[in-house]
């Protein structure tokens, strides 16, 4: 028998843009419970975690069946990387996962077919890790002496003849719990899942996030109960 896929879902508190961000209330759940539940919906995820320093926080996480993990202090700074508080979850275990998927709370909107596609893939070609990301439609460039200089295009080029970029957008991530000790969540060898649903650009951190958040859950659930696509 292989060893369990696990969700870790970093949840710490003190949010300075958006306070209580992780415990509002987008549709009819608090916003760390979405990522909760996408995570349980997968038959092959067998444990789903969250890490966290607040006690609001750890106890929506129990009420919807997560495992609380409680981060220390010295790894809840704003300063403090996420890939610390992964290693602290994993130092905790007394059996090590085959692969972590990693779920940010203010992503809460996910396409449902996505995380069975990330774990195929990561299965099939036992790559080091995978991420997501989505195309970039900006005409992008940097503004140097005064001056706008175009990087991924020429003045006058057509939108669709530009180089194809593309941003991380943050959904999940999945890897190797050894990435993790090595001090990574991602590096140069993970591989790019490519997404183009529109909830790839909901990333919550200011009170104009959250409302666009809202609008798209409401937008594409009515979608849903009306069969369309």
């Amino acid at each position: 028998m292989t060893n369990p896929n696990i969700a870790i879902i970093p949840a710490r508190g003190g949010s300075k843009r958006l306070p209580g961000k992780n415990i509002r209330i987008l549709g009819d759940l608090p916003l760390l419970a979405h990522s909760i539940r996408y995570a349980q919906a997968s038959s092959r995820i067998q444990r789903v975690i969250v890490t966290t320093d607040d006690p609001a926080i750890a106890a929506i996480a129990s009420d919807y069946g997560a495992e609380v993990i409680q981060r220390p202090h010295e790894l809840s700074g704003d300063e403090a990387p996420t890939v610390s508080a992964l290693q602290h979850v994993l130092a905790q275990l007394t059996e090590w996962p085959e692969a972590v998927v990693v779920l940010q709370p203010t992503n809460p909107l996910r396409p449902v077919g996505l995380l069975d596609e990330a774990l195929d893939y990561f299965e099939q070609h036992n790559v080091s890790g995978l991420f997501t990301v989505s195309p970039n439609p900006h005409k992008l460039g940097r503004i140097q002496a005064q001056r706008f200089v175009p990087f991924n295009y020429h003045f006058g080029q057509r939108s669709q003849d530009m180089e194809p970029l593309f941003y991380e957008n943050g959904l999940l991530y999945v890897c190797k719990p050894s990435l993790i000790t090595q001090g990574a969540v991602m590096d140069e060898t993970c591989y790019p899942l490519v997404v183009t649903h529109p909830y790839a650009a909901v990333d919550i951190d200011t009170e104009a996030d959250f409302a666009y958040a809202t609008f798209c859950l409401n937008y594409y659930q009515t979608k849903h109960k009306s069969n369309h696509p």
